[in-house]
């Protein structure tokens, strides 16, 4: 048997919607909720990248280390879409900035995609809700990223003024949180698979895998 279809029965690629208030890993220091407390989970598994405990969204959990790595590097440039709440109503220079880059630590963060929502999106509620200020609007933008500094869309929205009050990762490239709820999770779909093996093979070997039928 090839190693590449070795590769593809042993590997396996789960989507989870994180809640709010879960930390993103699966061993437990304390009384926090951790992945542990969903699932199960197959016991190899790992987070391709993380979200911050005050985050919600899609994680990808996957026994693939290579696949991994390529999520994770930057120079790979894969993107990452988010809905943020922000206080305020940032205004057409802030959201230029947001997509031009700007001074985080001394180093300028990548180009980004931006736009403000015209309408809340439609979202489960968050377990515990967001602090407001009943004399300051808020609004929602998408925003899609192609790094993942530390904290890295909270200090982006802090720096022109308008603080982060809510963050939901939406998708890590072409996959969404499309038919889950916060805490429920599925596994990819042979489609889907196929597209992730792309992204870490080069064309023709990509190609040789779908047109031999593994």
């Amino acid at each position: 048997m090839s190693e590449r279809k070795i590769r593809k029965k042993n590997f396996r690629y789960i989507l989870f919607y994180k809640p709010y208030g879960v930390v993103c890993q699966f061993s437990k220091t304390g009384g926090e909720s951790t992945l542990s407390d969903f699932g199960p989970f197959p016991p190899d598994v790992y987070p391709a990248g993380r979200l911050d405990a005050d985050s919600e969204g899609l994680v990808l959990l996957t026994n693939d280390g290579e696949l991994q790595h390529r999520l994770l590097q930057p120079k790979y440039g894969h993107k990452r879409t988010y809905l943020v709440q922000v206080e305020g109503i940032p205004q057409s220079a802030a959201l230029q900035k947001l997509r031009s880059g700007l001074l985080l630590d001394g180093r300028r963060t990548r180009p980004a995609g931006v736009r403000r929502l015209s309408e809340d999106p439609a979202l489960p509620p968050r377990s515990i809700p967001i602090r407001v200020r009943k004399s300051i609007p808020t609004s929602w933008l998408e925003l899609t990223l192609r790094e993942g500094r530390n904290r890295q869309v909270r200090r982006m929205t802090a720096a022109v003024g308008n603080p982060t009050l809510r963050l939901i990762r939406v998708a890590i490239e072409f996959l969404t949180l499309e038919g889950l709820n916060p805490g429920e999770y599925r596994e990819v779909s042979s489609v889907e698979q196929k597209k992730l093996l792309g992204m870490i093979s080069d064309k023709r070997k990509f190609m040789e895998e779908v047109s031999d039928g593994t």
